[in-house]
C-alpha cells in the first residue's frame, strides 16, 4: 500500500488512474479545481464514482494557489505523486494563453516545491506527444531533440520536463515524464476528435476532418495508458550511469530523472478512426474537408522501446476493440443522463 497524491483526479486519466490504484489497496488524494474548460458535469460524475469508494479523498484546489497546494503537501502524508492536472489543449492555447502559464508552469513549480520540502519519493507527471513538434523523424523517440515546439501548450510541456531535471539535479528529487499520445477511451474529453466526432454523427450535424484527412495519430487508449503509469509509478529512476554530458540523452541523466512516451506504437489514419467510428454507431458521417489548424502536426507515432525495455509493458488495445468500448460508454451515459434531465 501506497499514499499517493493524483492531481487532476476528475479529469479523464487521472479519474481511471485513481480507481486502478484504490483496486490494488493504494490510499488516493485527489485534488482537482473543476474548472469549465469542457462540461463540468462530466468531471462531477467521475468524481462521484470515486468519492463512493473506501481509501479516496478529493479537495477542490488549483494547483497554482502556492498557499493550498503547500497545505496538501504539508497534511497529507503522500508517498507519490502522480501530477496531472493542467490546461489542455493545444488550439485553445492561442486564445488564452494565460491559463497554460498559470496551470502548466506555475501549477508544476508548486508540485516540485511540494515534493522537495516533504519527502516524497517519487514524482511522475504528464508530458505530451506534443512536444515533438517540428519533429518530422517517426518514430518520435525520447532520445531526439525536442527544442522546436510549435504551440504554447507544448512549450509548457516542454518546460515541465526542464524544470523536473532541475529538482532532480538540485535537490535529488526522483522525477519521471511521460509523453501521453492522444488518449481516448470512455469517461473521454469532450473536446477530443473521437469525442467530437460521436456527438456530431449521432447529432446528425457534419465533422470536421482537418488536413482534408491526411492525419495520422498514435491512439492510446486510456487502460493502457493508466497501465504504463502505474509501471512506471513503481519504478523509482535512479541516475544513469552510461550518461555523458559531452553527449547528452535527453531522455535520462545523471540525476535521478527519466522521460518516456506512452502511446500505442501503431499510428491509425484519421480516415480510418472515423470509418471505425461509423461501423460502432451504424451510421454515416458528413464530412467537411477542412485544412490544417495552426499548431497542430500531421502524424504522431511513438517509440515505446524505453518503456517496453524498463517496465516490460506494452499498450495491446487495438483502434476497434477501443472505439466500441467508447460509442457503449457513450451510448449509456449520454443515454442515461437524458433520461434522468426528461
Amino acid at each position: 500500500m501506497s499514499r499517493v497524491l493524483v492531481t487532476g483526479a476528475a479529469g479523464f486519466i487521472g479519474s481511471h488512474l485513481s480507481h486502478r490504484l484504490l483496486d490494488r489497496g493504494d490510499e488516493v488524494v485527489g485534488i482537482d479545481n473543476l474548472n469549465d474548460y469542457y462540461d463540468v458535469r462530466l468531471k462531477h460524475d467521475r468524481l462521484a464514482r470515486l468519492e463512493s469508494r473506501d481509501g479516496f479523498s478529493c479537495q477542490r484546489i488549483d494547483v497554482s494557489d502556492r498557499e493550498a497546494m503547500a497545505s496538501v503537501f504539508s497534511g497529507s502524508g503522500v508517498e507519490r505523486v502522480v501530477h496531472l492536472a493542467a490546461q489542455a489543449g493545444v488550439r485553445y492555447s492561442l486564445e488564452n494563453p494565460h491559463a497554460y502559464v498559470d496551470s502548466n508552469l506555475v501549477g508544476f513549480v508548486n508540485v516540485l516545491e511540494g515534493c522537495r520540502h516533504n519527502n516524497v519519493q517519487h514524482l511522475a507527471y504528464a508530458s505530451s506527444s506534443s512536444v515533438y513538434g517540428s519533429n518530422r523523424t517517426v518514430p518520435f523517440s525520447v532520445h531526439h531533440n525536442v527544442d522546436h515546439p510549435i504551440s504554447l501548450y507544448a512549450a509548457t510541456k516542454k518546460a515541465n520536463e526542464l524544470m523536473a531535471h532541475t529538482y532532480s539535479h538540485l535537490f535529488g528529487l526522483p522525477t519521471t515524464g511521460l509523453r501521453f499520445f492522444t488518449v481516448y477511451g470512455p469517461w473521454g474529453r469532450p473536446d477530443m476528435a473521437l469525442f467530437l466526432f460521436t456527438d456530431a454523427i449521432l447529432s446528425g450535424r457534419p465533422i470536421d476532418v482537418f488536413n482534408n484527412g491526411q492525419m495520422r495519430r498514435d491512439f492510446t487508449y486510456v487502460d493502457d495508458i493508466v497501465e504504463g503509469v502505474i509501471r512506471v509509478l513503481d519504478r523509482t529512476p535512479a541516475p544513469d550511469a552510461d550518461w555523458q554530458a559531452t553527449s547528452p540523452d535527453p531522455a535520462s541523466s545523471s540525476s535521478p530523472y527519466r522521460v518516456y512516451n506512452i502511446g500505442n506504437n501503431e499510428p491509425v489514419e484519421l480516415m480510418h478512426l472515423i470509418e471505425t467510428l461509423e461501423k460502432c454507431l451504424g451510421m454515416t458521417a458528413e464530412k467537411n474537408m477542412m485544412p490544417m489548424q495552426p499548431g497542430d502536426v500531421p502524424e504522431t507515432h511513438a517509440d515505446i522501446d524505453d518503456l517496453e525495455r524498463d517496465t516490460g509493458f506494452r499498450p495491446s488495445t487495438s483502434i476497434e476493440d477501443g472505439v466500441g468500448r467508447f460509442v457503449e460508454w457513450y451510448r449509456e451515459y449520454y443515454g442515461g443522463r437524458a433520461k434522468a434531465e426528461a
